[in-house]
């Protein structure tokens, strides 16, 4: 997929430093960034992306359901730059510049939860612009929504995932009402719920 020239990239000088995405410190991971359409204006490095006051990039969020209708959660690693050690979906992140984002949805749910979907579908997208007060980072994405199963056994990535579980509809408000939740979850996962009633159930 063409693109248009990378943004440039200012000096990274905020309390987020490169070493806390987990890479190198050379290493450079780069976002698609979008217009308000949804179409590939550039690529501009990760961490400047999430910045204040944010650019608008690609990404993709995933809710994988076992054959009893529960939802796959993941607590995020302790270690994560962004939102560590709170409850979300199943799997987010971004696709690759040219990648398009249901090969990215699947393959990175394999990496992270060593499990790869056993069904996965489209289930619309959603636009959205949140700030993260504990990381001072924002969420401004043109997030790509997948719906699916998993039935293979799990083996996280400890670097990714602290833990997960399965739970039924009532059993997320209760862990929403004990424990935080990432900042993008309900937004995301109301965008997805007539996906998610298609594949788990109107009990959802």
């Amino acid at each position: 997929m063409p693109t248009s020239p990378s943004t440039s990239r200012p000096d990274l000088t905020a309390d987020v430093s490169a070493r806390d995405l987990g890479t190198d410190p050379g290493a450079e991971i780069l976002l698609e960034l979008v217009d308000d359409e949804g179409v590939t204006t550039g690529t501009a490095e990760k961490l400047w992306a999430h910045q204040q006051p944010g650019r608008l990039h690609r990404a993709f969020s995933v809710f994988l359901f076992d054959q009893q209708g529960r939802l796959l959660l993941q607590r995020r690693a302790l270690g994560k730059y962004h939102s560590p050690g709170v409850w979300s979906n199943t799997c987010c992140g971004h696709p690759y510049p040219g990648e398009q984002p249901f090969v990215a949805a699947a393959r990175r749910t394999a990496e992270e939860l060593g499990a790869a979907p056993a069904l996965l579908c489209e289930a619309g997208t959603v636009r959205y612009d949140l700030p993260d007060e504990a990381s001072g980072l924002i969420e401004r994405e043109w997030n790509h929504l997948f719906v699916g199963l998993v039935t293979a056994d799990l083996d996280p990535d400890p670097d990714e995932v602290d833990s997960t579980r399965f739970v039924t509809a009532q059993e997320l408000k209760d862990l929403q009402a004990e424990k935080p939740f990432s900042v993008w979850f309900r937004t995301v996962f109301e965008a997805a719920l007539p996906g998610i009633q298609e594949i788990a159930g109107r009990d959802w």
